[in-house]
């Protein structure tokens, strides 16, 4: 049974009413703004899908591609570099103009935009005064100054950071164990589409024995620091592997429909750019999860009476790091350098 869109957004019962009542008669533009892993990418796609299922002949085939981000008329636009530069603004404005292709309207959900940077008056213009048939969905962790005159032309949506306990709750009531159920809502941060991978994940305990091991494998030497960072990072590799086996059945049901049809078995562009996207967000997520249970170490020992000038250090560059992230580095050099400092 596929479920509800908006089933995946926990934990915010003001925001989600108040989406579900603008869904009906939608603004131009809304500004989604929480902590990562609030649930704001989830409740756009639930937005989206009601939006789009508005007057539909077939309203719930719409939800659930809208749900998978896989509507025509549901237009993710993620950043490629550190920020959001001017070119992703230039791409924003002609995806605006263009009509719908299915829907009545089209709703444009604009990832990490608290990183907007010089790009911010390319866009003002293009969310002030969209096309008639454009919904804006603009997400971010925060509004710093760039990002001050664009929140001024959008309907502001607060997110507050979900608490662990709203999604054990909501995998346990989906049949998951609660002791399963607190461990994966803990690796997902309050993202409960990943607390239900997560929870399915038979390697999570094991990847999460690794991360806590670090402080312990740590010699001071750069060989070690190399050597342990390689190892988590064929860790990260692993954990990506539902994601790219989930994709290539995806792309084996689009090969099977379209020789029905007689048609082109060609992967559209589309497809494969929101592989790369969801793969890139995984991989994101699955570090950003080892560095909280780096962390988590870190505290614990300090608690334990550790020196606490070196575990405050490590904490401190344990977080740095998980901060760094935002900006897309590599992530082989990001944990090398980390783990050289740690040791």
């Amino acid at each position: 049974m596929q479920l509800d869109p908006w089933d995946d957004v926990v934990g915010q019962d003001a925001a989600v009413a108040f989406l579900r009542r603008a869904a009906v008669d939608p603004v131009h533009a809304y500004l989604l703004v929480g902590p990562a892993g609030s649930g704001k990418r989830a409740a756009a796609r639930a937005f989206a899908a009601d939006v789009l299922a508005d007057g539909a002949d077939d309203p719930e085939r719409l939800r659930r591609l809208a749900g998978d981000e896989a509507h025509p008329d549901l237009v993710v636009v993620e950043r490629t570099g550190a920020s959001i530069d001017v070119d992703t603004a230039r791409q924003v404005a002609r995806l605006a103009v263009r009509p719908p292709v299915e829907a009545a309207r089209k709703v444009l959900v604009l990832v990490d935009f608290h990183l907007v940077r010089q790009a911010g008056p390319a866009l003002l213009k293009t969310i002030e005064e969209p096309s008639p048939t454009t919904v804006f969905v603009v997400l971010a962790d925060e509004v710093p100054p760039e990002l001050v005159t664009i929140a001024s032309r959008c309907v502001q949506v607060p997110f507050g950071p979900v608490p662990t306990s709203a999604v054990v709750d909501a995998l346990v009531a989906g049949g998951i164990e609660p002791a399963t159920a607190a461990v994966a809502a803990d690796a997902a941060a309050g993202d409960l589409r990943r607390a239900r991978l997560l929870a399915s994940d038979t390697e999570l305990g094991a990847r999460t024995a690794a991360w806590r091991g670090v402080p312990d494998r740590l010699d001071g030497t750069g060989h070690t620091a190399l050597t342990v960072a390689d190892e988590l990072l064929a860790l990260l590799d692993a954990a990506s592997t539902p994601f790219e086996a989930g994709h290539a059945e995806e792309i084996d049901r689009w090969i099977e429909q379209r020789e029905a049809q007689g048609a082109s078995k060609a992967v559209p562009r589309e497809m494969a750019d929101r592989h790369k996207r969801e793969l890139r967000r995984a991989r994101t997520d699955e570090l950003r999860s080892g560095l909280r249970t780096l962390a988590g170490r870190y505290r614990a020992d300090l608690l334990d009476g550790g020196d606490a000038a070196r575990t405050l250090a490590a904490l401190d560059a344990v977080t740095t790091t998980a901060a760094g992230l935002t900006f897309n580095p590599s992530e082989r050099l990001l944990l090398q350098d980390l783990l050289v400092r740690l040791g």
